[in-house]
């Protein structure tokens, strides 16, 4: 295994004063740092998924992803702000110093946050969910590192998404 290097999370949150859903993942994996953006890696399914959710075409730029992201009301960020971790290895993560989700919460109506995957979740229930009092409701990540699910498979979970889609 490589060696665990402290990392900061380099990038803002995406919302707006109309964001309703929230969505948190972990940590943005090395090439979403490389390229400053969330769900950076080719293969992760996460716009594919929330493409299909809302029936828009796939979004390809950082533009056209913000623009899907606004246009449903949807807000997103990770649960971690900094952290030792190896190469984009979730396994890995040690010394989490959590997010602020004021940022996001007091600027905007959230009425539901999505964890994108388990230890997103099981973060958030540590670190955040004292302060904010909202539930986190946990979908199966959409890494390409998460093979139980194929993407039929993660389309049934993230289902629950769509009741609260504009």
């Amino acid at each position: 295994m490589k060696e665990r290097k402290y990392q900061i999370h380099e990038f803002e949150p995406v919302f707006d004063a109309e964001s309703r859903i929230l969505i948190l993942g972990t940590f943005p994996s090395v090439k979403s740092r490389e390229t400053a953006f969330y769900y950076g890696h080719p293969q992760n399914r996460f716009w594919k998924v929330l493409a299909y959710l809302t029936t828009e075409p796939m979004p390809q730029t950082v533009a056209e992803k913000k623009s899907l992201l606004f246009r449903h009301h949807i807000a997103l960020w990770d649960v971690i702000a900094s952290c030792e971790i190896s190469g984009s290895s979730d396994n890995s993560i040690q010394n989490v110093v959590p997010v602020n989700l004021d940022k996001v919460l007091n600027q905007c109506s959230i009425k539901k946050i999505f964890a994108n995957g388990k230890l997103a979740g099981k973060l958030y229930r540590q670190y955040l969910e004292p302060m904010t009092q909202m539930e986190i409701h946990v979908l199966p990540s959409t890494s390409p590192a998460n093979a139980m699910y194929d993407f039929e498979r993660l389309l049934t979970q993230w289902q629950i998404m769509k009741v609260f889609l504009d």
